[in-house]
């Protein structure tokens, strides 16, 4: 599919979006927010060649299995060749859907046509064609649509509508050093070939649930024209009025005419977004089937994708790639049996919920979906690490629990709690509920209220007090954390505020993580609602990262700032502040009960 400048496209996409009035309420995207889980399939010709091309792996480092024609330079006419590879006696799509279904999934996207453009079905344009290239005259598109119909599975068509090797005048990335095709030249590759082979999959194969579109860059930036991307619309508005249109059509910010957000692939949520949209992720590497695939998610890193998503008001498409056969490798179908299984028995927190407006991300143990059906709202927690202490610390929801149990347990017995403002210890059983994801139910009988604002109780207690929990400053200056760099960078005078609510009274230690590049100490203070402490941060230097690779980078120190105490349980703003005249790299404030 793609490489990592669709990532950055994504966040460009992101701000788009947000910034603009997105139809949240049509009708037509209600199924695609509550089913949440679908399957993407790329299957063509270049399954048949298993990322092999005369016995020489896929080049430059892609390892994505349907890039072999560009990536490996190969003519035309030897990739057509790739056709008499397929076996056609066991090719049977009614079983790619039959295991979607297994898996849980609610929609299929197809490929029909990607980069090489080969089209899958038997087109009538042109000769380029699994079909006829094979000179067989079975319509794999047309066989899934009907076991599609046939399982109750809505059907969706990845087309690859910007990119196309195999048209004479369609865009290749190589003509950055060859030569662009003229505007002309790309439209009569429009007209002839986009547009007619469009017409025939929104005209020949029943209801299409949706167009999924595959262009990573603003199409200013491109050779596609808008007008030509509003052609594409008109005709789906057409042709299939209730099929949706991804934001990779190349129109991101126009709501007549994309209905979901696709994010960059393999890139999932950071927060919590109103409108609909999903990831479009991977089961292993490679998106097409690669013989030398040995990157393969693992079932918990799949749960993780799809809950985290649905958390965050998302959606998760998991592709896999058939052989030339047809099979799909033991490695997707053991994944996708584990999470239908799972689904089987926790669906009710992932088909029609959603998350709830916290911050994304704040439990170390896991994540919260919730759905309301009529006056009573449940929560889901999705426990991934069982607390060692058998102590489930959930915060931000201010509203007491009618009763707390977990789902599908056979005892049927409510789960004993403590609730002090937004803060929620719930007292586990010994033993998980299950071996992927646990799920406890939590019950309301009254509207939700949320605290927005409070940092998060951490497994075992205390609070680990961070940029991406503090009190929206607009001053703050943020830096992205990737395990080396600070959360923050703190200016001379500067303060930077939290919310914080404490489950009990206690003395509670406080730790300071900081890199100070100065060359003398920085004297900080910390306030609580009723008490100041005060230290220094000497100066730090670097750390190694790696040894002999000359790969260093600032050193983090941990320093004891002193204790302060909670006389009750309660809400309390803590506040830090540096003084003088010198910068200070925060990372982050550690405060924890004393035993």
């Amino acid at each position: 599919m793609i490489h990592l400048k669709r990532i950055l496209f994504s966040f460009c996409l992101l701000l788009s979006f947000t910034s603009t009035t997105f139809a949240q309420e049509n009708p037509k995207t209600k199924w695609f927010s509550h089913d949440r889980f679908g399957m993407f399939i790329h299957w063509g010709l270049y399954s048949g060649a298993e990322g092999l091309w005369k016995g020489e792996k896929l080049r430059y480092m892609n390892n994505y299995a349907e890039w072999l024609r560009y990536r490996n330079r190969v003519s035309k006419e030897e990739y057509g060749e790739l056709a008499q590879r397929f076996v056609w006696d066991q090719i049977n799509p009614e079983e790619w859907v039959l295991l979607a279904k297994k898996a849980g999934m609610k929609y299929i996207i197809m490929t029909t046509k990607h980069h090489d453009g080969v089209a899958i079905w038997d087109t009538k344009i042109g000769n380029y064609s699994l079909s006829k290239l094979s000179g067989n005259n079975r319509d794999i598109i047309k066989e899934l649509a009907e076991a599609c119909k046939k399982h109750d599975m809505k059907l969706g068509f990845y087309y690859s509508h910007w990119i196309d090797w195999e048209h004479a005048y369609g865009w290749d990335h190589n003509q950055e050093l060859a030569g662009h095709v003229s505007d002309a030249q790309y439209n009569q590759y429009w007209q002839e070939k986009v547009i007619p082979q469009l017409r025939e999959l929104l005209t020949n194969y029943g209801d299409i649930a949706l167009m999924w579109f595959d262009m990573w860059i603003p199409y200013q930036k491109s050779i596609i024209k808008k007008e030509q991307l509003e052609q594409v619309a008109q005709l789906i508005h057409t042709l299939q009025p209730n099929c949706l249109i991804n934001s990779r059509l190349g129109l991101p910010t126009d709501k007549q005419n994309v209905d979901f957000e696709t994010f960059g692939d393999n890139q999932f949520g950071t927060s919590y977004i109103d409108h609909p949209w999903e990831t479009p992720g991977t089961i292993a590497h490679s998106w097409g089937y690669n013989g030398q695939e040995n990157e393969w998610k693992s079932t918990s890193q799949i749960f993780n994708s799809l809950i985290s998503n649905v958390s965050l008001n998302g959606g998760f498409t998991l592709n896999i790639g058939p052989r030339a056969d047809g099979t799909v490798p033991y490695e997707s179908v053991s994944r996708l049996e584990d999470i239908g299984n799972w689904l089987n028995e926790h669906g009710e927190g992932i088909y029609g919920a959603t998350g709830l407006a916290l911050r994304a991300n704040q439990h170390d143990w896991g994540y919260l979906t919730t759905k309301t059906s009529g006056k009573q709202t449940q929560v889901f927690a999705q426990v991934f690490n069982w607390p060692l202490d058998r102590v489930l610390r959930i915060s931000g929801i201010k509203t007491k629990p009618k009763q707390i149990a977990i789902q599908n347990d056979s005892n049927n017995a409510n789960l004993k709690f403590e609730q002090i403002g937004g803060i929620l210890h719930v007292h586990l059983p010994t033993k998980q509920s299950d071996k992927f994801v646990s799920t406890v139910v939590l019950t309301f009988d009254q509207e939700l209220q949320l605290d927005q604002q409070m940092v998060a109780e951490s497994t075992f207690g205390g609070f680990a007090l961070n940029s991406t929990n503090a009190i929206h400053n607009d001053q703050l200056k943020v830096v992205r954390y990737n395990g080396k760099n600070p959360r923050h960078i703190l200016s001379a005078g500067e303060d930077i505020e939290w919310e914080v609510e404490f489950p009990a009274a206690g003395t509670y230690k406080v730790d300071v993580s900081a890199h100070n590049p100065n060359k003398e100490d920085i004297s900080i203070t910390i306030r609580t609602n009723t008490e100041t402490l005060s230290g220094k941060l000497t100066p730090n230097g670097m750390m190694v990262v790696e040894p002999n690779e000359n790969n260093y980078t600032e050193e983090f120190v941990n320093t004891r700032i002193g204790t302060f105490k909670i006389e009750k349980p309660g809400h309390q703003k803590i506040t830090f502040h540096t003084n003088g005249s010198q910068q200070l790299w925060l990372n982050s404030i550690w405060t924890e009960k004393l035993k």
